[in-house]
């Protein structure tokens, strides 16, 4: 997959304006399925960025995450330990991994997995301002291929499950650190 220009498109900005959440796979060579996603928040790229950065809470914020922590940082590249629940009905399973991040604060960060359950997990993230409607689209972008069995067509339903809620969970998180910002200012 390439990366997400950062540019959203008139048709696309008009739907999730409309709140809607947006989730777009693809399935490529070698049982790889290519997965996008984007929701607009009405925040700042400030609190988008903080919301999307704090890997030590993401398992308090995000659903499936089980736990997150840092386990080393140096400048703008973070390692990060992660293990969370993913699968539908009895083909759920717990998957764990480490996270080599490149933050480009507080613009994108780009991730791909150093060790753990996955052939591939590779990604990023993208925070686009809307200044004009006060808030910002956060895009998510990523390649995955699981180590152990599970088909492209389970790993797409998966994931259609499955970002909505981690989408709005962001778009939860981010808009309620932006209101309580503007309540103390």
């Amino acid at each position: 997959m390439t990366p997400h220009s950062g540019q959203t498109p008139d048709s696309l900005c008009t739907r999730l304006l409309k709140g809607e959440i947006t989730v777009d796979l693809t399935w490529l060579e070698n049982d790889t399925t290519g997965v996008s996603s984007a929701v607009f928040i009405k925040a700042s790229a400030a609190s988008v960025w903080e919301t999307i950065s704090d890997y030590n809470n993401l398992s308090k914020t995000l659903p499936k995450v089980v736990s997150s922590r840092v386990i080393q940082r140096h400048d703008n590249d973070v390692t990060i330990e992660q293990t969370g629940r993913t699968g539908i009905l009895i083909f759920e399973r717990t998957v764990s991994f480490v996270l080599q991040a490149r933050e480009e604060k507080p613009a994108s960060i780009e991730f791909h997995q150093i060790e753990g359950d996955f052939s591939t997990y590779e990604g990023h993230w993208i925070i686009e301002p809307l200044e004009q409607y006060d808030g910002c689209v956060l895009h998510y972008q990523a390649t995955i291929k699981p180590a152990f069995f599970a088909p492209a067509i389970l790993v797409s339903f998966v994931q259609r499950q499955d970002l909505p809620g981690v989408m709005g969970a962001h778009k939860h998180q981010a808009e309620t650190l932006e209101q309580s910002r503007k309540q103390r200012s």
